[in-house]
This record gives structure tokens, sequence and C-alpha cells, in this order.
């Protein structure tokens, strides 16, 4: 079974199967996990690995977790790090992405149609710099859509590289004033609370499992039911 899928000419899934994906970002190949490639591949093991540039493996002594940290092989003068476009619209993004411990490249594709929608959305809302909260922002591509749409944003995310990261995807994209926050979500929105802040706009993806900046555990199933209901307190929608 072969499934394509491209957000831009800067991406395409190739293939899929057996537990692993194969995907050009930009003129580079990966090859890494992906637990819900649940069927066959389509195209051969040969095939796979005759053309990746970087293919993501577990460490020796590594539990079945996907979530464990690895290592990359690299061929064919792969880069550590490379600029890809994403373009929807008026809406320009040039994301930095690197190769990460945690298999990750720092963009996750099946995004992009909540970053269409961001922008769309506040493109046509009747209101000059409406504020938008964005919630384990991750390296920014919902921030820049909203951005770019005239939005005054505020991204927060516990981990402080990673706010780096998106800060780069910013001045990258030309864009520039994006509010940086490090800090626990669940912390930040329950202080907008007591301070009275609206949002004309809240995005999350919360991540199953979680670590804040001094150690603050986030599990989904325990935890988004109280963000959900201080998200309530601190949206507007005037």
């Amino acid at each position: 079974m072969k499934i394509l899928r491209s957000f831009c000419t800067d991406y395409e899934l190739i293939d899929s199967g057996n537990f692993e994906k194969l995907e050009r970002f930009g003129k580079y190949i990966i090859l890494r996990p992906e637990p819900q490639a649940i069927w066959n591949k389509f195209l051969s093991e040969e095939e796979w690995e005759k053309c990746y540039n970087a293919k993501f493996q577990k460490k020796k002594n590594s539990t079945k977790d996907f979530d464990d940290p690895g290592e990359w092989i690299l061929k064919n003068n792969m880069p550590e790090q490379w600029i890809i476009n994403y373009k929807h619209n008026e809406l320009e993004i040039k994301f930095r992405l690197g190769l990460t411990a945690f298999k990750h490249v720092g963009v996750f594709p099946e995004q992009s149609e909540n970053w269409n929608f961001i922008y769309d959305i506040l493109k046509g809302l009747n209101n000059n710099s409406p504020k938008v909260l964005n919630l384990f922002a991750y390296t920014g591509g919902a921030s820049i859509a909203a951005k770019a749409a005239g939005a005054d944003v505020f991204h927060v995310d516990s981990v402080k590289q990673v706010i780096s990261w998106a800060k780069q995807n910013m001045e990258n994209s030309n864009f520039s004033d994006i509010r940086w926050v490090v800090e626990d979500a669940m912390k930040f929105v329950k202080r907008e609370v007591r301070r009275g802040s609206k949002y004309a706009g809240i995005i999350l993806d919360p991540p199953a499992y979680g670590r804040g900046p001094e150690g603050e555990k986030w599990i989904l199933e325990e935890n988004l039911n109280e963000l959900l209901l201080c998200w309530f307190f601190c949206f507007s929608s005037g």
C-alpha cells in the first residue's frame, strides 16, 4: 500500500508501511519510524535503502517505545540542518529543519491544514491585530501563520531550545515581534485567567506526555480538561 501526501512542493510522503515512513523534505529523503504505519510497504526494502539520505535508528539496548532517542545514519552529503519552504495564498513560511535525537525534524506536515485555517480565519476577522495564544507551540508553524495574518501572537513552549528554533523560523520567514514565553502551558494559562487576559484565538496541540521547564508533569488524559476550562475563561469572541 502506497500513501502519497504533499503539503507543498517541498514535501512528499513517498511510501510507508511496516512501522516506517519514507519522506522527502526539500531535496532530502528521510527514513524514520512510524507506529501508525501498520500496513505493508509498496516499494521494496532495497528501494527504501537505496534512496534515503538520512535514516533514524534506535540505539542498542533501546526499548520498543517509538519515542526512544536514537541516532541518524547519514549519506550522500546529507546536512544536519536545511531549509524548506511552505506557501498558502499570501502565507510563506521558511522552516529550518534538523535531525533530532527523537526522530523529529522540526515540522509536522499534517499540521499544514491547520496553518491554512488559522491564516484564513484571522485574515477574515474584522479586527486589527487580534490577540492569539499558541500553547505547546513547538517550532512555530501556527504562530507564524497567525502573525502573517496580522495577529498579536503569544507563543508558549516549555523548551527554550524549541523557542529559539521557532524564532529562527520567524526570522527566516521575514516576520518579527512574536512574543516568546518559555513556561509550562498550564501555569501560564492559569496566570492569564487570574489577570483577566482575553484572546481572539487560542491554539493548542498538546503531547500525550511532557515536562515543563521546572519539571512540571503533563499527562494528556489527566490535565487536558483543566486546561480546557482555563482556555474557556481566556477566550473572547469579540
